[in-house]
């Protein structure tokens, strides 16, 4: 949804406007003698020729934002989806739900997710969805072709050519590519995994226009279970790893090497948990342990391998599985490194090449 506002008033509009809906307010456009919604969706579509491009651009985008509890959204292919039922976390580019209510089925969802979807075992292209709610802005990038004021920039996704890629090209403008919508789009900071907020879910979207909810995670047990019935069995039953009739799906990784939370109750330091927009506990099965953390804080793992900034995925044995921060096509070819889906680029390094840092990203509650 695009909304237009008064040039002439630009801060007072805007603060009415997120004072509307604090979690989910729309994306704004100036209003001109010139800019309308064909001129808003052709600056999405094109990459910035100047200066004046990219201030009208990423004036418009800025106005897309994420806050704590934001409801965001990563489309999955069916390829994709047994990954984060087995242990994958979010991370890559996404989108806030609410930008995707009016897209329709899913024939147009499909482009978003990156990759082919092919259709179910009844013969419908079916897209799935994985659900979470923002713990914290800080934690999601514009992907801008240029750095905008003290915004990070990820040129080298713009200029990647097709046989290096997976899914559509990306843009540069910040908006995903589409001939009808204008779809702001977002990555994951520095293109590395998140950790897992409680109340995330696994869906899929029918052709007949339904949202299905598959599964639901459960922190404390680090696993996910079942919430559809017989009638949707056939949804998964043709992916690879995912018995239709299992109603409870532990995920058996060592999440000290993952994207994990972390958080101080009384001086001490535990893994933690969120529940966006406003619970923040100590990660603990039992329930009277689970205490409102004072501190609160996203731990990443980062390393260079050939002078080239990554994070770390996972490490097994003596191999280290390296994701690119800011990958291009020069960075990429050099690694050897491999595109497993849209912007995100993956390699093996040896361990004993590697210093690996952790690093807290501090979050104010």
């Amino acid at each position: 949804m695009v909304v237009a506002y008064q040039e002439t008033e630009r801060s007072e509009s805007l603060a009415s406007f997120a004072l509307a809906e604090p979690e989910e307010q729309p994306l704004l456009a100036p209003v001109t003698p010139t800019m309308n919604w064909a001129a808003v969706h052709s600056l999405s579509q094109s990459r910035p020729r100047g200066p004046a491009d990219v201030e009208q651009v990423t004036v418009i985008r800025r106005t897309a934002t994420i806050r704590r509890g934001t409801r965001m959204i990563k489309l999955l292919s069916s390829r994709q989806f047994s990954g984060y039922l087995h242990g994958r976390l979010p991370g890559g580019f996404c989108y806030r739900a609410c930008d995707l209510t009016m897209l329709g089925g899913p024939g147009v969802l499909s482009m978003l997710t990156g990759d082919s979807t092919p259709p179910d075992t009844s013969g419908k292209q079916v897209v799935f969805g994985l659900r979470w709610r923002a713990i914290d802005p800080v934690d999601y990038h514009i992907p801008f072709s240029v750095p905008v004021g003290d915004l990070p920039a990820y040129p080298g996704l713009a200029t990647i050519s097709p046989h290096n890629r997976l899914g559509p090209p990306v843009l540069g403008t910040g908006f995903a590519l589409s001939s009808q919508h204008v779809v702001p789009e977002f990555v994951t900071a520095d293109l590395a995994d998140l950790p897992m907020p409680a109340g995330t879910t696994l869906v899929a979207f029918t052709p007949e226009g339904l949202e299905i909810g598959l599964y639901l995670y459960l922190p404390e047990q680090r696993a996910w279970t079942r919430m559809f019935g017989p009638q949707w069995r056939h949804l998964v039953a043709s992916m690879p790893e995912v018995p239709p009739d299992q109603e409870y799906v532990p995920m058996n990784i060592d999440h000290s090497r993952w994207s994990t939370l972390v958080g101080q109750y009384d001086g001490e330091l535990y893994e933690a948990l969120a529940d966006p927009p406003h619970e923040y506990r100590v990660l603990a099965r039992a329930r009277a342990a689970r205490y409102p953390v004072d501190t609160l804080a996203r731990r990443n793992h980062y390393t260079e391998w050939h002078g080239v900034a990554c994070t770390v995925v996972r490490i097994e044995g003596d191999w280290v599985r390296v994701r690119l921060r800011r990958p291009d096509a020069e960075n990429a070819s050099g690694l050897g490194a491999q595109c497993v889906e849209r912007g995100i680029y993956e390699a093996w390094a040896p361990l004993v090449d590697l210093t690996i840092r952790e690093v807290d990203v501090e979050y104010d509650l």
